[in-house]
């Protein structure tokens, strides 16, 4: 798709991954990306493998493949800079706490926007027979409050890699107690695709995380009103804990 193309804007000696989310693209991470750069910042955005392509391709890929991609772009960006932040929308934010739980001290700091770890809608029970049955569903993409802003997203979620993102919860919310990096956590107050029980299990796992609630935004909040409120809170997040940053 035209505009999911992986990031890659080259800047200083601090560094940022990013991670878009669930059958989205790096057109939901380009803003926050180019707002990073503007400040002298490494910036790398990988497009997540089955995204931005067919959603029969999205129905090959597992959450493995995409933990892959963001652990390439992460050890790509930590040969040029000293330092490296991970942050992520959605999804995009459990592949980068499970970074922080895997990678350790590696990892300076992560800001994660609403991000996904659990669900209580009952036909969630009935993924892992749908996705041997039914190739998809109505999608999630498009979650915005802000008026004639369009996410670049499947229109259908494809289901039997919606299961493998169900199997992964339980292993990233196991582990949210190794993250001893520091943790920024962005939560819109209204979000109809990730519900408020993903936010209480973060919370609850990493007890050091720092909450900050948006009220003028929906689910994909890099593209929504309360963007300006991420990109700035984000970019100060990174001088506090990345000296080199501070310029």
């Amino acid at each position: 798709m035209p505009g999911a193309e992986p990031i890659d804007l080259p800047g200083g000696p601090v560094g940022v991954l990013l991670s878009h989310g669930f059958t989205g693209t790096t057109q939901s991470m380009r803003p926050w990306a180019e707002h990073l750069a503007a400040a002298g910042i490494t910036v790398v955005a990988p497009r997540l493998p089955g995204h931005g392509t067919s959603l029969k391709d999205m129905n090959t890929t597992t959450f493995s493949d995409w933990y892959a991609t963001v652990e390439q772009a992460f050890d790509d960006l930590r040969s040029r800079c000293a330092t490296v932040f991970a942050m992520g929308l959605s999804m995009g934010g459990t592949l980068v706490l499970r970074l922080a739980e895997e990678r350790g001290d590696q990892v300076a700091g992560i800001v994660v926007v609403n991000a996904s770890l659990a669900t209580e809608r009952k036909d969630a029970k009935l993924l892992p027979l749908l996705s041997k049955v039914l190739p998809s569903f109505p999608g999630v993409a498009n979650d915005i409050k802000k008026p004639g802003v369009t996410e670049l997203a499947y229109p259908k979620i494809a289901l039997k890699a919606a299961y493998s993102l169900q199997q992964a919860w339980p292993v990233v919310k196991r582990d949210l107690s190794r993250i001893t990096c520091p943790v920024l956590v962005y939560r819109s107050e209204t979000d109809h695709v990730v519900e408020p029980v993903s936010g209480r299990e973060l919370l609850k796992g990493c007890v050091h995380a720092e909450e900050r609630v948006l009220y003028d935004s929906y689910h994909v909040a890099t593209l929504d009103n309360d963007a300006p409120t991420i990109f700035d809170g984000s970019l100060e997040f990174v001088r506090t804990h990345a000296p080199a940053a501070a310029g």
